[in-house]
């Protein structure tokens, strides 16, 4: 199999992921909740954890490092206590828009024909009754990546709340909280940082904490009926998936030890490798800009008006190549492309791939564009 779905879910892991999930699996108590010694081997990885965390993004406090199972998990949190307008922008998963549309009163920027708005664009959609801007760093239907730093500055003149929608950069870019403006940083651990499904987190500024989305279980305080104030206790209700963040702890490792610009570098390098090979082929209708100087490692296109699950289907059946189809949670995206029946096909790499890969799964594009 050739994998080009790293923009759902990193293929394959490091090994050290899965060994290190595997001594947990052998080791871990449940952190934070006794004082035995597979207990605290839980608690010291997770709090070894929230410290890398903190220095990997700049995060002025390990303790404002919280946990959760994934990026939108994240971003809901960060979302539901918001009180006021909301800026936000047409690029955006649903994992964005579905908590700030349930919460109502807000703006989605326009983009333009290649998915892109610029900084100016998010500040005059601002309102005297806006509070936040929430926008993903890079968009996951085309790579496009937003201008995050000019608008974290204005967002700071402003006295805004900025909240980051990193699931499809962190990792890669190298993220900076307080040189970005950012008052929160929402990950998921199973693409680019190379953990296990269900780890993710939210890195806070100490100008925002949210309210709690769930009250439980958190191991302090336990005759008080609400739930702690103090962080992570008051976001982190119930048992961590320890085994979990003890895999997404070796994967941020692997990150760390290579260097996110490198990882990057190489997976771009490979994206516009298969871009340059597709480019100029008739029936390949590409979205997104491909000369940006900054993009995440992802091609889109679709091929004529296939619809682009036969165009997915022929690819794995055929060649063995492993591709998304579909809508990808980006629905104002595909209305603005005009593609909101036929969806598009993407193809997301990593520095896993190899360019033989690329080369190959461009040929087969070529192929089935000359049927």
């Amino acid at each position: 199999m050739i994998y080009l779905d790293n923009a759902a879910t990193s293929f394959p892991k490091p090994p050290c992921v899965a060994e290190a999930v595997v001594a947990a699996l052998g080791s871990f108590g449940n952190p934070s909740r006794s004082a035995h010694a597979a207990a605290l081997a839980a608690g010291r990885c997770v709090a070894a954890l929230r410290q890398s965390f903190a220095e990997f993004f700049n995060c002025p406090h390990p303790e404002r490092v919280v946990f959760t199972k994934n990026a939108t998990e994240a971003l809901n949190l960060a979302v539901a206590s918001l009180r006021g307008h909301i800026v936000t922008s047409e690029m955006e998963h649903n994992s964005v828009l579905r908590p700030v549309h349930r919460r109502g009163g807000y703006t989605a920027v326009p983009v333009d024909g290649q998915g892109l708005y610029a900084a100016g664009d998010i500040a005059k959609a601002c309102r005297k009754e806006t509070v936040a801007v929430v926008l993903a760093h890079a968009s996951n239907l085309t790579g496009n990546v937003a201008p995050v730093a000019e608008i974290g500055r204005f967002c700071r003149e402003r006295g805004l709340i900025f909240i980051i929608d990193a699931a499809q950069t962190a990792g890669l870019a190298p993220l900076d909280m307080e040189a970005l403006g950012a008052d929160a940083l929402c990950f998921t651990g199973h693409k680019s940082l190379y953990g296990p499904q269900g780890t993710g987190g939210l890195c806070l500024s100490e100008r925002f904490t949210p309210e709690p989305l769930m009250v439980g279980g958190s191991g302090s305080r336990s005759f008080a009926l609400t739930q702690p104030e103090a962080l992570p206790d008051r976001l982190e209700a119930g048992t961590l998936a320890g085994h979990s963040l003890a895999g997404l702890a070796a994967g941020l490792g692997y990150v760390r030890h290579m260097g996110p610009e490198t990882l990057w570098a190489e997976a771009d390098r490979l994206a516009r490798l298969f871009y340059r090979e597709l480019e100029n082929c008739d029936r390949v209708k590409l979205y997104g800009d491909y000369h940006a100087e900054r993009r995440a490692p992802i091609v889109t296109l679709n091929l004529g008006d296939w619809p682009s699950e036969e165009v997915a289907a022929r690819l794995a059946d055929d060649h063995g190549i492993a591709v998304r189809a579909g809508a990808h949670c980006a629905p104002l995206l595909h209305r603005r492309f005009g593609t909101e029946k036929q969806g598009a096909v993407r193809f997301s790499f990593s520095h896993f791939n190899t360019e033989q890969e690329i080369l190959t799964a461009a040929e087969a594009v070529k192929q089935l564009g000359a049927e």
